[in-house]
This record gives C-alpha cells, sequence and structure tokens, in this order.
C-alpha cells in the first residue's frame, strides 16, 4: 500500500482488521478510531461499524469479534453531541413541527440503536475492551458484548442529565437491573463507576489490567475456535478469567446501602430530595449530588419515568421507547440548550425549562411519550425481542 493509500486507511473512523487464527479461521477487529473526539460515536462511525459486524456475522471463517477505542484515554466517550447540536439548530429553524422532521437526531438515533441492539443479540463471540472514558454511547457499544472487559483504567458513566437527555442506548433497560436501586442514582447523578463497580453494576464482566491486553490478544490468535457459537463463548471467558484479577470494589458498592435508602422511595421529589440533603465528606458522594444539583430537572425525570416504564419491557420495546423519547427531546427538551452550555458556548450555565423538579411533574413528561406513527410503522419496528441474548 502506498502512503497516500496507507493514510487514508488509518484515518478512517472505524479500522477494521481480520487476523488469522487457529483452525483456518479468522478474528475481526473494530477499531473506533476518533481519539481526538475520545472516540465519539458519529453517524458516520456507527453506520460502518454496523455495516461490518453484519457481514462478520454471515461470515462463517470469523470466530469471534473484537471491538476497542484507539487511543489511551478512552473507548468512546458518547455520541457526536456537535453533529446532533447542528441537526437540531437546523430543525429549529425551520419551524420545527413532527418531530421526524429532524433528519439528523432521526437517522442518528435509529443508526445507533440498531448497532446497539445487533450487538446485543450478536451470534458469535463479541469481545469489547472497555479502557478509559466509556460513557453514554460508549456504554450502548459495550452492554450488549458477549464478553466486556474493564481495567483499571475504565471509567464507566451515564452523565446524559448533564446536557438535558436521559440515560439512552437502552440505558432505561440497563439501569433498571443494577443491584439495590442503584440505577436511579446512577441516571439522577451521573455518578462514574470504576472497575469493580462496573462489574457490579452488570455492565462489566471481566477486569484485566490493561498491561494485560497484548497477552489476551495472542491468546486469540492461539486459541482453537471451533466455530460452534456457545463453545467458542465458554474458550472466551476461560482466556479472561486467566489473565484477569478480582476487580476491587468502588464507591457504588461501598456506599450501596445509604444509596439504596436514598432511592427507596415511591416518588422522584422524594428522592431527589434525599439527594440534595446528603451532608458527606466523600467526594464521590459530594460530586453526585452537585451533579444533580445542576443538571437538567427534565431529565431526572424523563430517566426516572424511562426506568419506571421499561421494567417490564423487552429489550427491543425499550430501544423503541427511548427512541421515540431521544426525538422528543431533540425537538423540544433541553438537549440543545445542554449542548450549547457545554460545548458550544461554554459558559457552563445552560437555562432549564423546566427549572425546577416541581414543574417537571409526570404530566409534563407524558408529551414526551406521545408517538407520532403507529406501532407496527415504528423506525425500529424492525428490533425482534426473540433474539435478546442479555435479559
Amino acid at each position: 500500500m502506498n502512503a497516500s493509500l496507507q493514510e487514508i486507511a488509518t484515518s478512517a473512523p472505524v479500522l477494521f482488521e481480520e487476523r488469522a487464527v487457529a483452525n483456518g479461521r479468522k478474528l475481526g477487529i473494530a477499531t473506533l478510531n476518533a481519539p481526538a473526539t475520545l472516540n465519539g460515536l458519529s453517524l458516520e462511525m456507527a453506520t460502518l461499524l454496523d455495516a461490518q459486524l453484519a457481514s462478520w456475522a454471515g461470515d462463517a471463517s470469523v470466530a469471534l469479534v473484537v471491538l476497542q477505542g484507539e487511543g489511551e484515554k478512552a473507548f468512546c466517550a458518547g455520541g457526536d453531541l456537535h453533529g446532533l447540536y447542528r441537526g437540531m439548530s437546523q430543525y429549529r429553524a425551520a419551524g420545527g413541527g413532527d418531530i421526524r422532521n429532524n433528519a439528523q437526531a432521526s437517522e442518528f438515533f435509529a443508526t445507533e440503536y440498531r448497532l446497539d441492539y445487533r450487538i446485543h443479540t450478536y451470534p458469535k463471540p463479541l469481545l469489547c475492551w472497555g479502557h478509559g472514558i466509556v460513557m453514554g454511547g460508549g456504554i450502548g457499544l459495550m452492554a450488549g458484548a458477549s464478553h466486556r472487559v474493564v481495567s483499571e483504567r475504565s471509567r464507566l458513566a451515564f452523565p446524559e442529565i448533564t446536557v438535558g437527555l436521559y440515560p439512552d442506548v437502552g440505558g432505561s433497560f440497563l439501569l433498571n437491573r443494577v443491584p439495590r436501586r442503584a440505577g436511579l442514582f446512577l441516571a439522577l447523578t451521573g455518578a462514574p463507576l470504576n472497575a469493580g463497580d462496573a462489574i457490579y453494576a452488570g455492565l462489566a464482566d471481566h477486569y484485566v489490567p490493561e498491561a494485560q491486553r497484548g497477552a489476551v490478544y495472542a491468546d486469540l490468535v492461539t486459541a482453537a475456535w471451533s466455530g460452534d457459537a456457545a463453545r467458542d463463548r465458554d474458550l472466551l471467558s476461560g482466556l479472561l478469567r486467566a489473565r484477569g484479577e478480582a476487580a476491587p470494589a468502588g464507591p457504588l458498592q461501598q456506599h450501596a446501602r445509604l444509596v439504596e435508602t436514598l432511592c427507596n422511595a415511591e416518588d422522584l421529589p422524594t428522592v431527589v430530595s434525599r439527594i440534595d440533603a446528603l451532608e458527606t465528606d466523600d467526594a464521590w458522594l459530594q460530586t453526585a449530588r452537585k451533579t444533580l444539583a445542576a443538571g437538567a430537572p427534565g431529565s431526572a425525570r424523563l430517566g426516572y419515568e424511562l426506568q419506571r416504564r421499561a421494567a417490564t419491557l423487552s429489550l427491543a420495546d425499550t430501544f423503541r421507547l427511548e427512541y421515540l423519547v431521544s426525538l422528543q427531546c431533540a425537538a423540544h427538551g433541553d438537549f440543545a440548550e445542554g449542548i450549547r452550555a457545554l460545548l458550544i458556548d461554554k459558559d457552563r450555565n445552560p437555562r432549564w425549562n423546566p427549572a425546577a423538579l416541581a414543574d417537571a411533574d409526570a404530566a409534563w413528561a407524558d408529551a414526551f411519550f406521545i408517538a407520532p406513527w403507529a406501532d407496527d410503522a415504528h423506525p425500529l419496528s424492525a428490533l425482534e425481542a426473540s433474539t435478546e441474548n442479555r435479559a
């Protein structure tokens, strides 16, 4: 390959590689390649990754797939907020109207959620190496992998309350399953999780020190892959256990009883007031309280309502519900204002509307759940609950 073609290949937003492994099979490696933006997931990246995963799923010679991020700082810090902001600005400048008129948000969320769901239902072993920052959309990519690795560098979070959104990418489903009602706490506070807490919360499976990554990849090349997905998943689990260690407990586990007490209430205002009244010297809890206090009240309400409504839903139905609410947020919620304050004007002074939780009540939230389409015409109607692997 000449220099110019090499430069084009390595500048692609997602890099794809196939390596020969034992038994004449292949290993597919997908690398998010936007380290300057902490591998923030753009529409182009999601489209490319979804197509390649589909191709590898149908290739009998590919035994397993690895998903990783370029650079030392992050696997994926979230979605492409700048692109979504441009789309929201264009939509509102054109007069708004039907939420489907926001072409950027409609296509981005549909593509992202289909990709996330493909990973949740992938027919082959899929190893996600979640090093460094893994937030929002990054958790969406990682959560459905059959084997989710975290290391001493990993920091996971759903920080959407700071930008006027809510924990989407299946977060309403995932956070419902965090032990001791802590999923609500994480949604309201954006509190970060270390490797041990990520495993405790059900968002990761294996703790493998970063220094062992090269050894793990070498093991993947020499392992006797059979082509039988169930057997190969077991084989991959064994390889990771052999290289892994027990993960140290993080603050979520250390404060599990307190978090459960804070969130064990029948209404959102009580939970929020309890967190707001925390008196503690613990830095993790202090930051959680401050993040909630500064975050969008509407996001707190939507995160709460979505977890409540998703409690009995399949993952596929959760993605369908989140798609609707995400488009509503892009149309008339605080999402654009949150991005403006954080990334555009960078004044870090968002003007939330509603400005208080008392005004962001359940009746206010109901408008976000009104769909402009019939059930059988939902843009994500093709997602099949019967194929889900993680429940």
